[in-house]
């Protein structure tokens, strides 16, 4: 079978390799699309230091139960069309003690600390199988990346009680809006690039902030009458960004960060304490997270088809990924599609 393969830094290949089966618990998977993470462009770039080259990358997935193996439950049939929960977590470390296994110490996700689902078939256990009956593979392909932006909503405890700034309007930052927004919060996104702000908009922000044309301090505080928001999600990871959260939250507000910035940041660090702040990370996604994700999915507005920017075959992900790391504003989401 065909498999995508970044073979070292700005190299890629499509290559054949052996298709595989299902043992015990397992299911063969028939890949309908497969997306394009961050992760895989930074691992493009060589700026990925959780993998080792050669890799086939992929980790959101829309895709085709083909053939069960032994001793799967019956509640999973071949033609179903599924997503997977691609995380692995130890059972034992400090996070998994605690049931956020989400963070386990030794997770592997697929397409970095493992090879991933950018090929034809693949093999997983049943158990990380998640079904979406209603929904169309494009969806399903959405998933995973749609839950990190809901699981750092949970994180930052966002209710309808919330005006909610978020900073980022790229695929997780719309994550975030989409969760944030379908829980009733006043959502203001913020961005550089007034087309991804648009489909922020598209996904549920009331309100919108180019910081390239306006002030970000003015206009955050005549949205906010003066107090600045009770929650800043920092989807970005940039030390500019992961500053502006921490000034412009309310206090006693919460700042998110999901972003990984690659360079030192330099706080003023009374505004933790003068604020009494609540500075919250967020990394991956629980279970329960997929589960309301796909629930959110279902009936719900959120542009799949726009977010969706480029939608290539496998011979073509190579010169894709190459655009997208030419001109990453480009782009919101590459659906590789088999």
């Amino acid at each position: 079978m065909k498999a995508f393969r970044i073979r070292q830094p700005g190299q890629s290949e499509v290559i054949d390799v052996r298709t595989p089966s299902p043992g015990p618990n397992e299911v063969l998977l028939r890949l309908g699309r497969v997306g394009f993470c961050g992760s895989d462009l930074s691992t493009f770039r060589g700026l990925n230091p959780l993998i080792d080259y050669p890799l086939i990358p992929g980790h959101e997935i829309g895709a085709i139960i083909e053939e069960l193996g032994p001793d799967v439950p019956s509640r999973w049939q071949v033609g179903q069309e599924v997503s997977v929960l691609p995380y692995t977590h130890c059972g034992g470390c400090s996070a998994c003690h605690q049931g956020r296994i989400n963070t386990c110490r030794d997770n592997r996700t697929l397409g970095i600390q493992r090879p991933g689902a950018m090929c034809e078939r693949t093999v997983v256990p049943h158990d990380k199988l998640l079904a979406g009956e209603s929904l169309s593979l494009t969806d399903l392909a959405l998933v995973e990346p749609l839950t990190i932006g809901y699981h750092a909503v949970q994180r930052g405890r966002i209710s309808s009680a919330d005006t909610v700034a978020v900073l980022g309007s790229g695929m997780i930052g719309l994550g975030v809006v989409a969760a944030a927004s379908s829980l009733g919060a006043r959502v203001i996104a913020i961005d550089l690039d007034d087309g991804k702000l648009a489909l922020a908009r598209e996904c549920g922000a009331q309100e919108l902030i180019n910081s390239n044309a306006d002030s970000l301090h003015h206009r955050l505080q005549r949205l906010t009458g003066g107090r600045g928001p009770n929650v800043i999600v920092e989807a970005i990871g940039s030390p500019a960004t992961f500053q502006a959260a921490v000034e412009e939250v309310c206090f006693a507000g919460r700042v998110v960060y999901i972003g990984y910035v690659k360079a030192p940041v330099e706080y003023d660090s009374k505004l933790f304490v003068m604020k009494e702040l609540d500075i919250i990370g967020s990394r991956n996604a629980l279970p329960n997270d997929f589960e309301n994700v796909i629930k959110m999915l279902v009936g719900s507005r959120v542009p799949v088809n726009k977010i969706v920017s480029r939608s290539v075959s496998i011979d073509a992900a190579g010169s894709v990924l190459q655009r997208w790391s030419d001109a990453p504003n480009d782009f919101t989401k590459i659906h590789v599609v088999f």
